[in-house]
């Protein structure tokens, strides 16, 4: 698993360093924006042919339940049937699953990246950065989180091969929340990335509520309680609380990143949303 997440991990730091390197932008915060724009458009034909998936395996499920209920107490004939359902509407019951692997495989190849930008940004000597690892942490008598990360901070002025120009709108991205509690300034990105995570969650489970909605009213069943839907509002909750946390203990750096996805994210649904609306009206 380490190997892979190396291997898409130094593939994106390529890119990444591409960006920073390019003359008139020599900064990591907008190298990283840049890059986060990037790979949304590239994933642009996968999130909406999920976004469509989703929607087609929903419809598909509230056949499948009808299906349960029509031959109640004859599992076989319910398998054949679900499996004939499948086939009629040209889907896999494995259908998404490959988009969820593609977003699990960013999500930590990123934070591979982002956690060690100079193994998998600058490509620095292996035994640079071994080098200065064991002087920051005889420095601090201890272990060290973030080793590259300090290394920038504490060796970057003084060589310029792990040097990494941090300074974002007056924010150091190399600093981590939890070890800075005394600097306001380190929870702004954290704040704002929480703040976007709600907004993406409200719009998630709005459209799931309508669609909810819509069905119901169909099917003249208001008592039923969907399950997908009772997740969606539990997601609420606990999703912003798990930002807090994440936000809390990275560097600013990988928050910058997931905000900057946030916020594409919204709009993804937006536009997706309301090009499925259209297409369905004509």
């Amino acid at each position: 698993m380490a190997a892979i997440m190396g291997f898409f991990s130094s593939t994106f730091g390529y890119i990444l360093n591409a960006i920073y390197n390019i003359n008139f932008i020599k900064n990591y915060g907008v190298a990283i924006i840049l890059f986060t724009i990037l790979i949304k458009v590239v994933l642009l034909p996968i999130t909406i042919k999920q976004q469509k998936t989703m929607k087609k395996t929903a419809k598909i499920q509230e056949e499948a339940k009808k299906i349960q209920e029509k031959y109640k107490g004859n599992q076989e004939k319910i398998n054949q049937e679900t499996l004939d359902l499948y086939k009629r509407e040209n889907m896999s019951p494995c259908s998404g699953c490959f988009s969820s692997i593609v977003q699990l495989l960013l999500i930590l190849s990123v934070f591979y990246l982002v956690s060690q930008p100079l193994t998998f940004m600058r490509k620095v000597d292996p035994e640079i950065i071994k080098t200065y690892t064991e002087e920051i942490k005889a420095e601090n008598q201890g272990a060290i989180t973030y080793p590259e990360i300090n290394i920038i901070k504490q060796k970057g002025s003084q060589d310029e091969n792990v040097y990494i120009n941090m300074n974002f709108l007056g924010l150091d991205l190399s600093d981590v929340p939890s070890g800075n509690w005394g600097n306001i300034k380190v929870y702004i990105i954290p704040a704002l990335y929480v703040i976007t995570s709600i907004i993406s969650i409200k719009i998630s489970t709005k459209t799931e509520k309508k669609k909810t909605d819509v069905e119901t009213k169909e099917e003249g069943s208001a008592d039923e309680v969907d399950f997908a839907t009772q997740m969606n509002k539990n997601m609420a909750f606990t999703m912003p609380i798990m930002a807090v946390m994440v936000a809390m203990v990275a560097p600013l750096g990988l928050a910058l990143y997931w905000l900057t996805s946030n916020i594409l994210t919204i709009g993804e649904r937006i536009f997706v949303d309301k090009t499925s609306k259209n297409n369905e009206e004509e």
